[in-house]
């Protein structure tokens, strides 16, 4: 099985057009060592041909023609196959209008999530008169076959972030997916957002290979500090890496041959290549995500 990450930010990306926080001038003056980067996408595939992306960010023309495996052959043919959605957050779905162009669209998403798209959004009631779209109903801690050994199991990830649009129900609001790869066994899993590490979204993350875990914020009060926002990572529906009961102190110690922080916010000090933050992540085993990374699992 192959990942290939197309977006590594939060939503906004990095820089974020409208912020001048540290992080933010250090990548515009290329006074530090960093990299730019869009908002949070990855594609996975079990051959190499055909490939399904989990979430549609703004920034998904750009990152699909960043990936020659995800360009169109014979006409208006392309590779990509679904798309599987792990919330309704508008950094992971806004995507999908750019992929109106297409014959029809493979929707994998949960009730919640597809009901706040349709009567929250609107998003897909747009999509839906430029294209067919079909909607596969994520069933949580159900086995769903992709195809060509590929498969997945989605599962609950609890959130008390407060909803902007849709019902606001408690179940499959937000979702992490594991992939297997029926063949070899091996299993990646990818939770972009966590609030918090609960015993049954721990239990998830046993025996996989690759982990592409919630790196949002560095501090809970990251925003407050700068001066940016009156919210916690926490309030926005993530846990922070540093701090007693951060992902750190969590994952570090688990035997998973890659974990990458990925969903990084643009005010985020491991996104500069020089921070103590950045060295404290690496040292502990724990890699932080760039656009255009690629893992073979």
């Amino acid at each position: 099985m192959w990942l290939r990450v197309l977006g590594s930010a939060a939503g906004g990306g990095f820089p974020q057009w409208n912020c001048s926080c540290p992080t933010c001038r250090a990548v515009r003056e290329g006074s530090r060592p960093c990299r730019s980067r869009t908002q949070s996408s990855i594609a996975v595939s079990a051959d190499y041909r055909r490939w399904f992306l989990l979430n549609a960010s703004p920034d998904i023309r750009a990152q699909m023609e960043s990936f020659p495996a995800l360009h169109p052959h014979d006409d208006r043919a392309t590779p990509l196959q679904a798309v599987l959605l792990t919330d309704a957050e508008l950094d992971h779905t806004l995507g999908l209008l750019l992929l109106r162009e297409g014959r029809a669209l493979e929707l994998h998403a949960t009730p919640a999530v597809h009901e706040t798209l349709c009567d929250g959004t609107s998003l897909l009631r747009t999509l839906g008169r430029y294209c067919p779209v079909e909607w596969r109903p994520v069933v949580p801690e159900a086995d769903v076959s992709l195809g060509d050994g590929l498969s997945y199991r989605a599962f609950d990830v609890p959130t008390t972030k407060r909803t902007r649009f849709g019902p606001g129900r408690d179940q499959g609001r937000v979702v992490g997916y594991r992939l297997t790869d029926e063949r070899s066994g091996r299993a990646v899993v990818y939770l972009p957002g966590v609030q918090e590490l609960t015993t049954a979204v721990r239990e998830q993350l046993d025996d996989c290979a690759c982990l592409l875990f919630d790196g949002t914020c560095w501090h809970d009060d990251e925003l407050i500090q700068l001066g940016l926002a009156g919210k916690t990572a926490r309030d926005m529906g993530h846990l922070p890496i540093d701090g007693p009961g951060g992902s750190l102190e969590h994952l570090s110690p688990l035997p998973i041959e890659r974990k990458i922080y990925i969903h990084i916010n643009n005010t985020n000090p491991i996104l500069l290549e020089d921070a103590p933050e950045r060295r404290a992540v690496e040292e502990r085993g724990v890699e932080v995500a760039m656009d255009g990374l690629e893992v073979r699992v």
